[in-house]
């Protein structure tokens, strides 16, 4: 079955779930960020598995659930983790979750995920929203045959984060007396951890941050004409640049840590969502 079919099929599905609802906004939240779901109201609880075409996530911190409600009085749907090109399902993994949203009536993506450090002024616990990325990806998500239906062959990622978008929610930040830097994203395969070569190479290409997700979700949202904002929970600095060790746990951690601060970011960037450029 195509994508585009599973596409339908998921639409349609999330409508049955919640017959009449039609969210605006989706948000797909990363390792760690699960909990910013837990403040949906009027929530209705989809398990990925009975949503077709959307992969269950098989990594820790990401439950693999869409919940459907409101939250900052935006109607939103939230991907309550992601499935990754890393355990091997293809860089288009999650062609088929951000179609749907399209499908369903979404607008605008918020996309959230945890990300090393690559700047000394951008610690863990904090934040970055994106202003473009790099991608280091093995391929591009829209690899083969263009489906006309949802966007051109050839989409364009000048604005890749849309700038409105990014300037509302630095002035939200700005309001809340949240830190937010903004900077670069690096997207790198994974499942390893870069080596200090790597990191050095990132840092001098340009990044501020990297991480193993978050762009081919940008690129298929572009592609079928959602409007993309997206942050990072810093959790670490990249090897090399700290004596602290990099591993999943204090992913976790730090996600938690930077969470809290990103849930109060996101309600607030709801309710004046309609402030944007």
């Amino acid at each position: 079955m195509s994508t585009a079919t599973l596409a339908v099929d998921a639409a349609r599905a999330i409508q049955a779930a919640a017959p009449g609802f039609a969210p605006r906004i989706a948000m797909v939240l990363g390792s760690g960020l699960g909990a910013l779901a837990d403040a949906v109201t009027d929530a209705v609880n989809v398990p990925y598995g009975e949503i077709p075409g959307f992969p269950e996530p098989g990594v820790s911190g990401h439950a693999g659930q869409l919940i459907l409600g409101r939250l900052g009085g935006q109607p939103v749907a939230c991907l309550k983790g992601r499935a990754h090109a890393y355990e091997g399902r293809g860089i288009d993994v999650m062609k088929v979750p951000v179609r749907a949203m399209r499908l369903v009536g979404c607008e605008a993506i918020f996309l959230t995920c945890a990300a090393g450090s690559l700047r000394a002024d951008i610690p863990p616990g904090g934040l970055m929203a994106f202003a473009d990325h790099i991608s280091l990806l093995p391929g591009n998500p829209l690899t083969g045959p263009n489906d006309d239906d949802f966007g051109p062959r050839f989409p364009s990622l000048e604005h890749a984060y849309e700038p409105g978008l990014r300037a509302l929610l630095k002035d939200v930040a700005a309001d809340l007396d949240v830190t937010l830097a903004e900077g670069v994203y690096a997207a790198m395969i994974g499942p390893s951890f870069e080596t200090p070569a790597e990191i050095r190479m990132l840092r001098t290409l340009g990044a501020d941050a990297v991480g193993m997700s978050t762009v081919p979700e940008c690129i298929l949202a572009r592609h079928c004409g959602l409007r993309v904002v997206a942050t990072a929970a810093i959790t670490n600095y990249g090897v090399g640049m700290s004596d602290e060790p990099v591993d999943h746990s204090r992913t976790l951690a730090f996600a938690g840590l930077a969470g809290e601060a990103l849930g109060r970011l996101v309600v607030r960037f709801l309710e004046r969502f309609d402030e944007a450029a």
